[in-house]
């Protein structure tokens, strides 16, 4: 990423990689929430954390693999950021009068446990999935953005939660619930990705008018780093 320490950055592309950081944080929080939906069991952030999938493909499709590389890193190490701070809120000695002690470390004290799995997943299942949407474009010369959207999301999916799951749930959830959670949850985000396609098409298409790019992976380095 040395590379891009140099380069100027508009102010869509800053506004997303906010967004990208906000909705992983707020996912792992929530994330320790299972949620009953009919017959499957999901946890609660399903209701933000495809958002980052969705971004990452504008990202990619606009700005390119080492741009959304950095926006993921950047993503990791705000996550990290808020478990530290987390977990010293914690450990300070709370006032007469702070009575919720116990039911914070009860809600927060599984975050390290969370975010460790997630962190794995997080960089495993967004790299799959701008790896593939950055080879798809080049094979396709730039056609298909819905398939190769949709296509990417459900490896990078696939990935996140067949790494999270057992990590953050093993010994907690019966085996037969994790496995459920790892399909379900793969698919269900995948198709939160397909209901909202029109929208990341309108958003993809604004933004190459806006910053006047196209990027091509032609020439990258796809490493984690």
């Amino acid at each position: 990423m040395k590379n891009l320490t140099n380069e100027r950055y508009s102010l869509p592309f800053l506004l997303l990689t906010v967004l990208f950081c906000v909705c992983l944080i707020i996912a792992n929080l929530v994330e320790i929430k299972t949620v009953s939906l009919g017959i499957v069991t999901v946890t609660a952030g399903i209701a933000v954390f495809p958002l980052s999938y969705i971004i990452n493909d504008c990202l990619v499709e606009v700005y390119g693999f080492r741009k959304a590389r950095l926006v993921i890193w950047l993503g990791f190490f705000m996550n990290l950021l808020v478990t530290l701070l987390l977990q010293f809120a914690i450990m300070l000695p709370g006032s007469e009068d702070w009575s919720a002690q116990g039911a914070m470390e009860t809600i927060y004290g599984n975050v390290p446990r969370i975010l460790a799995a997630s962190f794995l997943a997080f960089i495993c299942g967004s790299m799959a999935n701008a790896w593939v949407m950055s080879r798809m474009k080049v094979k396709s010369s730039g056609k298909h953005f819905s398939v190769r959207a949709i296509v990417s999301t459900l490896w990078g999916e696939g990935v996140d939660s067949i790494i999270f799951f057992p990590i953050a749930f093993g010994g907690i959830l019966p085996l037969n619930v994790i496995i459920e959670l790892i399909i379900t949850q793969a698919l269900l985000k995948t198709l939160y990705e397909i209901l909202i396609l029109p929208v990341t098409i309108r958003v993809v298409k604004r933004l190459k008018r806006i910053e006047g790019i196209d990027t091509y992976d032609t020439d990258v380095n796809f490493s984690l780093w």
